[in-house]
């Protein structure tokens, strides 16, 4: 998701990491105590709460923070969210899926079509879009780990399918219903990863120009913004013709 990670670089260029920072605390608490509500309170025995903790850690996020969002789930105030996923369509055709945790479904369907149209795109059913991406996990590691030739022979042995690096990091890819047993297998030659998640990774990029390439910058930015919010994917791709002077 090329367009995607680019459009993050450019958001932190333009001074935005401490409200970017606090958002993301916020996103990373709910799932914190999600996962600690659908299991023990325990990392050790929950895997789904070792890893958001983990990625909480990847992110700088305080252990008061952390601690704070896994006794939420505990208390009798706790609220019950739920996963929700839209597919829609951007502004030139460009495919867009967005995951949220929320408590309340109508608020946040409501929320997220009113962003589609104002931005010119159009909320679609579920399976409208994602037919045209795979659902993998997504494992990354800091360069400092090895080098590329490494990290692929550490990835192939743990039964990973690709290893992409770049001057951010490595990062490795595999079967969605293979991440836990491909986690396991790294750590032991590699060490604990920065981040273990699943994303939605297009199948084909659909390049689009500036103007098509900022509406789909502010639709992205727009939803990123709401609360309920965890991730958003999409298949654009920004030339760096187009991305020079989006930064300039």
């Amino acid at each position: 998701m090329a367009g995607h990670s680019q459009f993050k670089n450019i958001m932190h260029r333009k001074g935005r990491q401490d409200a970017i920072r606090s958002k993301m605390f916020s996103k990373l608490a709910r799932e914190i105590t999600v996962a600690a509500k659908s299991g023990l309170p325990d990392p050790d025995a929950n895997s789904a709460l070792r890893l958001a903790i983990q990625n909480a850690k990847a992110q700088s996020m305080p252990k008061d923070n952390i601690d704070r969002a896994i006794k939420k789930a505990s208390g009798a105030d706790a609220e019950n969210y739920d996963a929700v996923r839209y597919e829609g369509y951007g502004p030139g055709g460009v495919a867009v899926i967005v995951e949220a945790l929320t408590d309340n479904r109508n608020r946040t369907a409501s929320s997220v079509r009113s962003t589609f149209s104002k931005a010119g795109g159009a909320l679609g059913e579920t399976g409208s879009v994602s037919f045209s991406f795979d659902h993998v996990g997504e494992i990354t590691y800091k360069l400092s780990v090895g080098d590329a030739d490494a990290v692929m022979e550490a990835a192939i042995e743990a039964g990973a399918d690709d290893v992409v690096t770049d001057e951010e990091g490595h990062v490795i890819t595999c079967a969605f219903e293979s991440l836990g047993e491909v986690t396991k297998a790294l750590e032991a030659s590699l060490g604990e990863a920065e981040t273990v998640k699943t994303v939605w990774k297009p199948q084909n990029t659909v390049p689009v120009d500036e103007e098509k390439a900022q509406s789909l910058m502010k639709l992205i930015d727009t939803l990123e913004d709401d609360d309920d919010v965890q991730n958003v994917y999409s298949n654009f791709e920004v030339s760096d013709e187009v991305m020079a002077k989006l930064s300039a």
